[in-house]
């Protein structure tokens, strides 16, 4: 089991053990119909089941009959409304969730509610779920067999777009998510292991350590002190030499002569350009996944990039500065002093 691997399964195993904990059971006694067939899937209402459904787990205020826990007041039959909204609600009795749900980088779902998996009431399911655990993981996997690796239901690609694909999706913190279907199909020069169709070669599927769940580190910023280490995403694939180098005639077609140009703009002791100053990093119009224009600042002001491209290089007009002009071709050596023909 590679490290990515590792680090998917630690965090199913994590969010498994948080809904084992999640609620304060009241176990409902077990059928004595041995014959009894399994119930059907459980309403998506976070409603109390129908009183002729025999609830498999019970939320233990609930079946205490107290309402006001939860509600304005402690009537069954109009509790009114909740005192508090989302999960804060059930932070104030499961305190020990709000250490795990404050890490840096939770299960989506349950970020954005418990009652996303939970019923608050009553279910037909132990813990107080929606539906058996695995059916609540079917809407990307397949429980028995799939013509898709990992089990799921359509190719990684697909289904991750599937669900990126409308605008003002957020993240857990309010920040807008692209909408890749649009911007795909309106940037046609797609990084490579985009169009490989491969999210996972950069993006962790369940949880992880680093910001958008990415395998490795990559800096979030416009300007960042030049360390290695914060481009570890970006060295898995592309030799970082190219941030080390001053000169160079191999590493890059981004440079003037044998002048690095990547080395200029990104490794500084202090204000050192990072790659997303420049790059796109999943789809641009322009090759390489050259930026149109880059937020900038905390108002998400767009700086345009202004790169032209040309036969051997190109130019960026009056962003980070005046307009810079570069050319790859080598300047020709000096011709050797002609020897003298002359005889004295």
């Amino acid at each position: 089991m590679n490290r990515n691997h590792l680090r998917s399964f630690l965090a199913v195993a994590l969010l498994a053990a948080a809904t084992t904990a999640l609620a304060a059971p009241a176990p409902a006694p077990a059928s004595k119909d041995k014959k009894a067939k399994a119930p059907p899937a459980a309403p998506a209402s976070q409603g109390p089941l129908p009183s002729s459904v025999k609830a498999a787990w019970t939320h233990a205020p609930f079946a205490a009959g107290d309402c006001s826990i939860c509600h304005e007041r402690n009537d069954a039959k109009n509790p009114g409304k909740l005192q508090t909204q989302g999960n804060a609600l059930c932070f104030t009795c499961h305190e020990e969730f709000q250490p795990i749900m404050s890490r840096k980088h939770p299960h989506a779902p349950a970020k954005a509610s418990c009652t996303a998996c939970h019923n608050a009431h009553d279910a037909r399911q132990p813990k107080l779920l929606h539906a058996e655990a695995s059916a609540l993981c079917l809407g990307c996997h397949n429980p028995h067999a799939s013509n898709v690796e990992k089990l799921l239901t359509q190719l990684p690609f697909d289904l991750c777009v599937s669900c990126h694909s409308v605008d003002g999706m957020k993240d857990g913190e309010g920040r807008t998510l692209t909408n890749f279907q649009k911007w795909l199909g309106e940037n046609k020069e797609w990084h490579a292991p985009v169009a490989a169709k491969d999210c996972s070669s950069c993006h962790l599927p369940h949880g992880g350590e680093h910001f958008r769940l990415l395998v490795a580190a990559y800096p979030p910023d416009f300007y960042a002190p030049y360390d290695p280490k914060n481009y570890e995403l970006c060295f898995t694939c592309h030799n970082a030499q190219v941030a080390t180098n001053a000169e160079t005639t191999t590493l890059t077609g981004f440079r003037d002569g044998s002048r690095n140009l990547h080395f200029v703009h990104v490794n500084k002791a202090d204000r050192g350009r990072t790659c997303r100053a420049c790059h796109e990093v999943h789809a641009s119009k322009q090759a390489h996944q050259i930026r149109d224009g880059v937020p900038y600042g905390s108002k998400g002001w767009v700086l345009k990039v202004g790169f032209t491209q040309t036969a051997n290089g190109g130019s960026c007009a009056r962003t980070c500065h005046d307009t810079k002009g570069y050319d790859r071709k080598l300047a020709p050596a000096a011709p050797a002093a002609a020897a003298s023909t002359a005889k004295k």
